[in-house]
């Protein structure tokens, strides 16, 4: 019997640490997929570095109020599994969420982002955001716009003289 106890404390200790250690964690409610849809989300969630585990609800609530996320326990109903990613915030509930919008099947209950509770919105929204090389684009060329704006105005001035001197 202790040894059953045991096994569960060290469940509860090992889903504890992944709650505070990931950046991104998304509740999913996976009834009604059949197990090649499950195989298939499970393939693109690894490829993206994400990890997708089931876990008994009780030691989750357990695990959940020892990481300070005791508002994670009211998604915690039915049978669910839990996408873990320590890489990147955005990677979880964007395969999640474009998955789910092919297979209607698949729920999004609830989420953590970086420590923080999420409701199934803030993970949607997290998920129409553009990956991390997309917004590193968006500042570079944010970034580079008043340099190449002064680059065109110092080449007008400069014809402009050039016009003048001839």
């Amino acid at each position: 019997m202790s040894a059953v106890l045991e096994a569960k404390k060290q469940v509860v200790s090992e889903v504890a640490a992944k709650l505070r250690e990931s950046k991104s964690t998304i509740v999913v409610d996976y009834r009604g997929l059949n197990v090649a849809e499950v195989t298939e989300l499970r393939k693109q969630l690894r490829e993206a570095g994400v990890e997708f585990k089931v876990y008994k609800n009780t030691l989750t609530r357990r695990a959940a109020e020892e990481a300070g996320l005791a508002g994670l326990n009211e998604a915690l109903t039915g049978p669910n599994a839990i996408a873990f990613s320590t890489e990147d915030v955005i990677a979880p509930a964007k395969v999640i969420n474009d998955f789910a919008k092919k297979h209607d099947a698949l729920e999004i209950k609830a989420g953590v982002i970086e420590g923080n509770v999420a409701t199934v919105e803030e993970v949607k929204a997290l998920a129409e955001l553009p990956s991390r090389e997309g917004l590193l684009s968006m500042l570079l060329s944010v970034l580079q716009a008043p340099i190449r704006n002064f680059a065109l105005a110092t080449k007008a001035v400069a014809e402009q003289k050039e016009e003048q001197g001839a």
